[in-house]
């Protein structure tokens, strides 16, 4: 899905677009939509399950053709779980298979790339990362690497 520049004009071309995306918004919603649009925010949501928090989500995506990129917060999460995790499993095994041959900074190296790193939604977000964004193959978050 490809990104492109929705301008609404006033609250009720919001309220319009967000029911033909199946979103029924009032208009403290609509006016929140309007606004972040209007002034290249992001929004954030909170309340009960059930309240309509994810479908308006979902149907602001849709009106703009934007990616969905879903955080579930709870208590615990901390930033390290919502920007990314090592793929302990993964570096184990490339230990095991290195065996002793190897110097321990040539291993360290190819351990703390990309290849063994787990995005999570908030790297994710982060323009020009993600899945399918351009990768530093030689170090992850936090590797100091220039």
């Amino acid at each position: 899905m490809t990104s492109h520049y929705v301008q609404f004009t006033d609250l009720d071309g919001v309220r319009n677009a967000l029911a033909d995306a199946d979103y029924l918004a009032d208009a403290g919603i609509a006016g929140i939509v309007y606004l972040a649009e209007r002034l290249g925010k992001p929004i954030l949501v909170e309340g009960p399950a059930g309240t309509g928090k994810t479908q308006l989500a979902k149907s602001v995506s849709e009106i703009t053709g934007s990616r969905l990129i879903r955080l579930q917060c709870y208590e615990g999460l901390d930033e390290s779980k919502a920007l990314y995790e090592w793929n302990y499993k993964k570096q184990l095994l490339r230990i095991q298979t290195e065996g002793s041959d190897a110097a321990w900074n040539d291993v360290e190296d190819d351990l703390f790339s990309e290849d063994f790193l787990l995005t999570r939604p908030l790297l994710e977000a982060i323009p020009g990362r993600g899945p399918r964004g351009p990768s530093d193959r030689r170090g992850g978050p936090g590797r100091g690497r220039d």
